[in-house]
Protein backbone atom coordinates (compact mmCIF):
# COMPACT_ATOMS: atom_id res chain seq x y z
CA UNK A 1 0.00 0.00 0.00
CA UNK A 2 0.80 3.40 -1.10
CA UNK A 3 1.64 6.03 1.83
CA UNK A 4 -0.78 8.70 1.70
CA UNK A 5 -1.70 11.75 3.81
CA UNK A 6 -5.23 11.01 5.34
CA UNK A 7 -4.53 12.79 8.36
CA UNK A 8 -1.28 15.25 9.61
CA UNK A 9 -0.40 11.85 11.88
CA UNK A 10 0.01 9.93 9.39
CA UNK A 11 3.81 11.87 8.67
CA UNK A 12 6.49 11.46 11.85
CA UNK A 13 7.58 14.15 13.09
CA UNK A 14 10.78 14.38 11.01
CA UNK A 15 7.94 14.05 7.79
CA UNK A 16 6.59 17.08 8.81
CA UNK A 17 9.88 19.29 8.85
CA UNK A 18 10.89 17.61 5.31
CA UNK A 19 7.79 18.54 4.17
CA UNK A 20 8.47 22.29 5.34
CA UNK A 21 11.52 22.37 4.24
CA UNK A 22 10.82 21.37 0.82
CA UNK A 23 8.05 23.54 0.80
CA UNK A 24 10.84 26.56 1.60
CA UNK A 25 12.83 25.87 -0.94
CA UNK A 26 9.53 25.18 -3.55
CA UNK A 27 8.44 28.79 -2.74
CA UNK A 28 11.79 30.65 -3.19
CA UNK A 29 12.19 28.93 -6.29
CA UNK A 30 15.68 26.62 -5.06
CA UNK A 31 13.97 23.29 -6.47
CA UNK A 32 11.70 22.35 -9.25
CA UNK A 33 11.14 19.17 -9.14
CA UNK A 34 9.04 17.11 -11.81
CA UNK A 35 7.94 14.46 -9.76
CA UNK A 36 4.44 14.06 -11.78
CA UNK A 37 5.68 14.38 -15.16
CA UNK A 38 3.85 12.06 -17.57
CA UNK A 39 1.56 11.65 -14.52
CA UNK A 40 -2.13 11.97 -13.85
CA UNK A 41 -3.90 12.86 -10.59
CA UNK A 42 -7.75 12.07 -9.99
CA UNK A 43 -8.86 15.01 -7.92
CA UNK A 44 -12.69 14.46 -6.56
CA UNK A 45 -14.71 16.83 -5.20
CA UNK A 46 -18.03 16.05 -3.36
CA UNK A 47 -17.94 19.81 -1.76
CA UNK A 48 -17.46 22.95 -3.99
CA UNK A 49 -13.91 24.37 -3.53
CA UNK A 50 -12.34 27.62 -4.45
CA UNK A 51 -8.86 27.44 -2.64
CA UNK A 52 -8.13 23.49 -2.90
CA UNK A 53 -9.17 23.01 -6.11
CA UNK A 54 -7.40 25.87 -7.55
CA UNK A 55 -4.21 25.35 -5.61
CA UNK A 56 -4.02 21.87 -6.53
CA UNK A 57 -4.38 21.52 -9.47
CA UNK A 58 -1.85 24.13 -10.69
CA UNK A 59 0.30 22.54 -8.11
CA UNK A 60 0.00 19.60 -10.25
CA UNK A 61 0.70 21.31 -13.23
CA UNK A 62 3.58 22.81 -11.60
CA UNK A 63 4.87 19.38 -10.48
CA UNK A 64 4.67 18.34 -14.38
CA UNK A 65 1.52 16.41 -14.19
CA UNK A 66 -2.16 16.41 -15.35
CA UNK A 67 -4.93 17.47 -12.82
CA UNK A 68 -8.41 14.92 -13.49
CA UNK A 69 -11.77 17.06 -12.21
CA UNK A 70 -14.07 14.62 -10.68
CA UNK A 71 -17.57 15.26 -9.17
CA UNK A 72 -19.77 13.63 -6.96
CA UNK A 73 -22.18 13.65 -9.68
CA UNK A 74 -19.88 11.64 -12.15
CA UNK A 75 -18.98 8.91 -9.78
CA UNK A 76 -20.92 9.02 -6.71
CA UNK A 77 -18.65 7.09 -4.90
CA UNK A 78 -19.81 4.78 -2.61
CA UNK A 79 -23.34 4.63 -4.25
CA UNK A 80 -22.61 3.19 -7.96
CA UNK A 81 -19.85 1.22 -6.29
CA UNK A 82 -18.29 1.05 -3.42
CA UNK A 83 -15.21 3.12 -2.53
CA UNK A 84 -13.39 -0.08 -2.16
CA UNK A 85 -14.06 -0.69 -5.58
CA UNK A 86 -13.26 3.13 -6.70
CA UNK A 87 -10.06 2.78 -5.65
CA UNK A 88 -9.15 -0.40 -6.75
CA UNK A 89 -10.23 0.70 -10.41
CA UNK A 90 -8.35 4.00 -10.09
CA UNK A 91 -5.31 3.14 -9.30
CA UNK A 92 -4.86 1.42 -12.49
CA UNK A 93 -5.54 4.95 -14.33
CA UNK A 94 -4.24 7.49 -12.18
CA UNK A 95 -0.83 8.01 -10.34
CA UNK A 96 -2.45 9.74 -7.73
CA UNK A 97 -5.80 10.64 -5.83
CA UNK A 98 -6.76 13.72 -3.99
CA UNK A 99 -10.52 14.23 -2.52
CA UNK A 100 -12.39 16.66 -0.91
CA UNK A 101 -15.58 15.30 0.82
CA UNK A 102 -16.88 14.56 4.02
CA UNK A 103 -16.71 11.51 5.47
CA UNK A 104 -12.89 10.82 7.01
CA UNK A 105 -13.77 6.87 6.10
CA UNK A 106 -14.00 7.91 2.46
CA UNK A 107 -10.63 9.16 2.83
CA UNK A 108 -9.46 6.12 4.95
CA UNK A 109 -10.94 3.51 2.39
CA UNK A 110 -9.50 4.75 -0.68
CA UNK A 111 -5.90 4.87 1.07
CA UNK A 112 -6.64 1.38 1.80
CA UNK A 113 -7.99 -0.41 -1.12
CA UNK A 114 -5.62 2.07 -3.92
CA UNK A 115 -2.33 1.38 -4.25
CA UNK A 116 -1.44 5.22 -5.22
CA UNK A 117 -0.63 7.57 -3.20
CA UNK A 118 -4.15 9.57 -1.46
CA UNK A 119 -4.14 13.17 0.09
CA UNK A 120 -6.83 14.24 1.86
CA UNK A 121 -8.25 17.73 0.34
CA UNK A 122 -10.32 18.28 3.29
CA UNK A 123 -13.19 16.13 5.27
CA UNK A 124 -15.77 16.88 7.98
CA UNK A 125 -13.17 15.84 10.46
CA UNK A 126 -9.78 17.25 9.78
CA UNK A 127 -8.24 19.70 6.93
CA UNK A 128 -4.56 18.38 6.74
CA UNK A 129 -3.37 19.98 3.81
CA UNK A 130 -4.58 23.67 5.25
CA UNK A 131 -2.92 23.49 8.58
CA UNK A 132 0.41 22.57 7.51
CA UNK A 133 0.03 25.66 5.03
CA UNK A 134 -1.25 27.65 8.03
CA UNK A 135 1.36 26.54 10.25
CA UNK A 136 4.00 27.18 6.89
CA UNK A 137 2.56 31.37 7.16
CA UNK A 138 3.24 31.12 11.05
CA UNK A 139 7.28 29.88 10.11
CA UNK A 140 7.49 32.43 7.90
CA UNK A 141 5.89 35.31 9.82
CA UNK A 142 7.35 34.27 13.57
CA UNK A 143 10.24 32.48 12.48
CA UNK A 144 11.62 32.40 16.17
CA UNK A 145 8.82 31.11 18.15
CA UNK A 146 10.08 27.43 19.41
CA UNK A 147 6.22 26.61 20.82
CA UNK A 148 3.82 29.51 19.12
CA UNK A 149 0.61 30.12 21.39
CA UNK A 150 -2.30 28.96 18.97
CA UNK A 151 -5.67 30.75 20.00
CA UNK A 152 -8.58 28.98 17.93
CA UNK A 153 -11.76 30.68 18.95
CA UNK A 154 -14.81 29.75 17.55
CA UNK A 155 -16.71 26.43 16.72
CA UNK A 156 -14.45 23.00 17.06
CA UNK A 157 -14.70 21.91 13.89
CA UNK A 158 -12.30 20.08 11.06
CA UNK A 159 -9.78 23.05 11.27
CA UNK A 160 -9.60 22.79 15.38
CA UNK A 161 -9.03 19.07 15.18
CA UNK A 162 -5.90 19.42 12.43
CA UNK A 163 -4.81 22.07 14.65
CA UNK A 164 -4.51 19.52 17.19
CA UNK A 165 -3.24 17.14 15.24
CA UNK A 166 -0.31 19.07 14.48
CA UNK A 167 0.47 19.58 17.86
CA UNK A 168 1.17 15.91 17.94
CA UNK A 169 3.89 16.46 15.67
CA UNK A 170 5.53 20.23 16.08
CA UNK A 171 5.11 21.13 19.77
CA UNK A 172 2.39 24.02 19.91
CA UNK A 173 0.63 25.74 22.74
CA UNK A 174 -3.17 25.37 21.40
CA UNK A 175 -5.84 27.48 23.31
CA UNK A 176 -9.25 26.59 21.89
CA UNK A 177 -11.90 29.19 22.65
CA UNK A 178 -15.48 27.71 22.27
CA UNK A 179 -18.59 27.22 23.48
CA UNK A 180 -19.43 23.70 25.82
CA UNK A 181 -21.15 22.04 23.01
CA UNK A 182 -18.55 23.06 20.22
CA UNK A 183 -15.81 21.15 21.29
CA UNK A 184 -13.20 19.92 18.83
CA UNK A 185 -13.46 15.70 18.40
CA UNK A 186 -12.80 13.86 21.35
CA UNK A 187 -10.20 11.02 20.86
CA UNK A 188 -8.46 13.86 18.78
CA UNK A 189 -8.02 16.35 21.83
CA UNK A 190 -7.22 13.47 24.23
CA UNK A 191 -4.01 12.46 21.95
CA UNK A 192 -2.91 15.93 21.59
CA UNK A 193 -3.51 16.71 25.50
CA UNK A 194 -1.36 13.62 25.82
CA UNK A 195 1.58 15.06 23.68
CA UNK A 196 4.92 15.51 25.72
CA UNK A 197 5.66 18.84 24.09
CA UNK A 198 2.63 20.69 23.67
CA UNK A 199 0.30 22.30 25.59
CA UNK A 200 -3.63 22.26 25.08
CA UNK A 201 -6.69 24.23 26.92
CA UNK A 202 -9.80 24.27 26.34
CA UNK A 203 -12.08 27.51 27.49
CA UNK A 204 -15.40 29.20 26.89
CA UNK A 205 -13.94 32.70 27.34
CA UNK A 206 -12.01 34.20 24.30
CA UNK A 207 -10.21 36.37 26.30
CA UNK A 208 -8.63 33.60 28.32
CA UNK A 209 -7.90 32.29 24.82
CA UNK A 210 -6.29 34.83 23.37
CA UNK A 211 -4.46 36.53 26.02
CA UNK A 212 -0.48 36.82 25.04
CA UNK A 213 -1.34 34.43 21.79
CA UNK A 214 1.21 34.80 18.83
CA UNK A 215 -1.92 33.17 16.53
CA UNK A 216 -5.18 34.12 16.56
CA UNK A 217 -6.94 31.74 14.32
CA UNK A 218 -11.19 31.90 13.54
CA UNK A 219 -13.05 29.58 10.57
CA UNK A 220 -16.62 30.51 10.04
CA UNK A 221 -19.36 29.09 12.48
CA UNK A 222 -20.99 26.79 10.44
CA UNK A 223 -19.54 24.72 8.05
CA UNK A 224 -20.05 23.48 4.59
CA UNK A 225 -22.94 20.97 5.51
CA UNK A 226 -23.65 22.83 8.54
CA UNK A 227 -25.83 25.82 7.18
CA UNK A 228 -28.78 24.48 8.78
CA UNK A 229 -27.36 25.27 12.12
CA UNK A 230 -25.84 28.99 11.52
CA UNK A 231 -28.31 30.72 13.20
CA UNK A 232 -27.67 28.31 16.57
CA UNK A 233 -24.11 28.30 16.06
CA UNK A 234 -23.96 32.28 16.03
CA UNK A 235 -25.95 32.66 19.33
CA UNK A 236 -23.64 29.83 21.16
CA UNK A 237 -20.26 31.69 19.56
CA UNK A 238 -21.02 35.39 18.65
CA UNK A 239 -18.69 35.82 21.96
CA UNK A 240 -15.58 34.38 19.58
CA UNK A 241 -15.82 37.11 17.34
CA UNK A 242 -12.54 38.04 16.25
CA UNK A 243 -12.70 41.84 16.32
CA UNK A 244 -10.12 44.64 17.65
CA UNK A 245 -11.09 44.19 21.18
CA UNK A 246 -9.92 40.73 21.24
CA UNK A 247 -6.86 41.14 19.23
CA UNK A 248 -6.00 43.68 21.52
CA UNK A 249 -5.78 40.83 24.06
CA UNK A 250 -3.31 38.67 22.02
CA UNK A 251 0.39 39.45 21.59
CA UNK A 252 1.93 42.93 19.88
CA UNK A 253 3.30 40.50 17.05
CA UNK A 254 0.11 38.20 16.47
CA UNK A 255 -0.89 37.64 13.58
CA UNK A 256 -4.34 36.86 12.49
CA UNK A 257 -5.83 33.94 10.53
CA UNK A 258 -8.98 32.39 8.41
CA UNK A 259 -8.48 29.61 6.44
CA UNK A 260 -11.51 31.23 3.81
CA UNK A 261 -14.29 31.21 3.03
CA UNK A 262 -14.94 34.28 5.52
CA UNK A 263 -18.20 35.52 6.57
CA UNK A 264 -17.36 39.02 7.22
CA UNK A 265 -18.80 40.36 10.21
CA UNK A 266 -19.78 37.29 11.77
CA UNK A 267 -16.83 35.34 12.94
CA UNK A 268 -14.27 38.28 12.22
CA UNK A 269 -14.39 42.03 10.97
CA UNK A 270 -13.24 43.78 8.11
CA UNK A 271 -10.70 45.98 10.34
CA UNK A 272 -9.03 42.59 11.90
CA UNK A 273 -9.28 40.67 8.24
CA UNK A 274 -7.96 43.51 6.27
CA UNK A 275 -5.75 45.04 9.30
CA UNK A 276 -1.70 44.80 9.83
CA UNK A 277 -1.99 41.76 11.81
CA UNK A 278 -3.93 40.10 9.10
CA UNK A 279 -1.95 37.23 6.79
CA UNK A 280 -5.06 35.43 5.38
CA UNK A 281 -4.42 35.77 2.15
CA UNK A 282 -0.71 34.68 2.76
CA UNK A 283 -2.26 31.39 4.27
CA UNK A 284 -4.51 31.18 1.41
CA UNK A 285 -1.11 31.44 -1.18
CA UNK A 286 0.68 28.74 1.20
CA UNK A 287 -1.78 26.09 0.34
CA UNK A 288 -0.07 25.83 -3.35
CA UNK A 289 3.25 25.36 -2.15
CA UNK A 290 2.81 23.28 0.94
CA UNK A 291 0.37 20.27 -1.36
CA UNK A 292 3.20 20.82 -3.92
CA UNK A 293 5.64 19.50 -1.08
CA UNK A 294 3.28 17.17 0.10
CA UNK A 295 2.58 15.37 -3.41
CA UNK A 296 6.45 15.46 -3.95
CA UNK A 297 7.03 13.66 -0.53
CA UNK A 298 4.42 11.20 -1.25
CA UNK A 299 5.21 10.56 -5.16
CA UNK A 300 9.38 10.55 -4.62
Amino acid sequence: MARSFCQITDFTTDEVKQVFDSCARMKKGEIAPKPLEGKSVACIFTKESLRTRVSFEVGINQLGGQALYITDKEIKLGQRESVADAARVLSRYVHMIMIRTFKQSDVEELAKYGSVPVVNGLTDLVHPCQIMGDFFTVLEHLPNKERPIIAYVGDGNNITNSWLNLAQRIPLEIRIGTAEDCHPDPDILKKAKEAPDSKVLVTDDPKEAVAGADVIYTDVWASMGQKHLAEDKEQKLRKFQVNSALLAGASDHAVVMHCLPAERGREITDEVMDGPHSVVFDQAENRLHIQKAIMAFLAD
